[in-house]
């Protein structure tokens, strides 16, 4: 099946796959469904749920993920770009519509119900405005007079909309940042990315003023001992953090994380610190960083523009929304209620990420008449080459 001499689609896409990058992948998969027994059980326990109620729907959620990420990676850059698409149109859709018909939480309305399952669409919106806007900045950079930058720009502001009016002030940033990226990677002069730095204080202080539950929890932030919104949650995931060492209390020791109520979802990184150590939580650390950086030097050795944005795109957002999760853990950042990918509690966000990787691993497959590539063009003005 995997012979080098035999020209099935498998085989060619065992042999141009970046294994090194699948492996990585899987295995911080399965690293959630693992802390998915540690973090879980006393999540279900409060809730009036049996303890294995998260671990059996986390370890679902996997086994469909691996091979989303699986059929994705093996789709052709036409193909992967078409997915991408079609997923965007459907979920940017659907996003509109949660504003209508959506599952109210906590005062907002991120999740739509489908046959008993809520869906969070801008999950799925993500990975697929990374690769949609990289193709449309692509477009632009190799033909001259195309307006595809500025039907991304469009793009992205019906995306914003949409999370705005939910609100949803974290994946706001997180697109933002995606479309931000891909300016950058692009090629714009410094006084444009000054410009940018300012508008995205200006929003800041904006949302600040319009989103009271945003300010609220930037003030706890700000003055921890006033308490308020958020404090609760944050001192525990802390305590979870001091009280693991550098080994651990050990599998279901761990006194901070049966009081954390998100254990098992934006705080799952605190509830490992308490079970494991910090030795484990940097490996996991180490693990994310690995596989952000070697997305980004596969992406490199890419000929085509397009995907040397797709990819490079996808790994920034995939190292961003890590990011923003073990801040908000370190008490660095107010919190976001951002899932750490792959880790975290959470189907949609499981299987978008899933969708995204695969797309990611897509575009880092190496073509056959690729394979004496080693880098990119000179850099020049820009960071990508519009040459192909």
């Amino acid at each position: 099946m995997f012979s080098r001499e035999r020209k099935t689609p498998i085989a060619e896409w065992w042999w141009t796959i970046d294994k090194a990058l699948l492996s990585a992948l899987v295995i911080l998969l399965l690293a959630g469904v693992l802390l998915s027994f540690a973090a879980s059980p006393p999540v279900a326990e409060r809730l009036g749920l049996g303890p294995w109620h998260f671990i059996i729907r986390q370890a679902v959620f996997a086994s469909l993920a691996l091979p989303v990420m699986l059929a994705a990676s093996m789709l052709p850059q036409r193909a992967a770009r078409f997915a991408a698409l079609g997923v965007l149109v459907v979920f940017v859709i659907l996003l509109w519509l949660t504003l209508r018909l959506g599952v109210e939480v906590k005062g907002a309305k991120r999740w739509i119900s489908f046959a008993g399952n809520t869906v969070q669409p801008s999950e799925f919106v993500k990975p697929a405005f990374a690769v949609i806007g990289a193709w449309l900045f692509a477009e632009s950079m190799k033909q001259k007079g195309v307006p595809a930058r500025t039907l991304a720009t469009g793009i992205m502001l019906a995306i914003v909309g949409g999370l705005l009016l939910q609100p949803d002030i974290g994946q706001t940033a997180l697109v933002l940042a995606t479309w931000g990226a891909l300016l950058f990677l692009s090629g714009i002069s410094w006084l444009v990315i000054i410009g940018l730095g300012a508008a995205a204080v200006a929003l800041l202080f904006a949302a600040y003023t319009v989103f009271p539950h945003f300010a609220k929890r930037i003030d706890a932030f700000i003055n921890p001992e006033s308490g308020g919104h958020g404090t609760y949650q944050v001192d525990k995931a802390l305590s979870s953090l001091l009280e693991g060492g550098w080994f651990g209390r050990g599998p279901g020791e761990s006194l901070a994380k049966k009081v954390i109520p998100d254990a098992h979802a934006d705080y799952v990184f605190s509830a490992a610190a308490g079970e494991f150590g910090i030795l484990f939580c940097l490996g996991l650390v180490a693990l994310i960083a690995f596989i952000v950086i070697r997305a980004l030097l596969g992406a490199q050795q890419q000929s085509s523009l397009f995907a040397r944005l797709g990819a490079s795109t996808l790994a920034i957002q995939f190292g961003l929304q890590s990011g923003i999760n073990l801040a908000v853990n370190l008490n660095l950042v107010p919190p976001k209620g951002m899932t750490l990918p792959f880790v975290s509690y959470g189907g949609t966000s499981m299987l978008a990420v899933a969708f995204g990787m695969g797309l990611m691993l897509a575009l880092t497959r190496k073509k056959p008449e690729e394979r004496m590539v080693t880098g990119l063009p000179a850099y020049r003005s820009s960071v990508l080459s519009p040459a192909e």
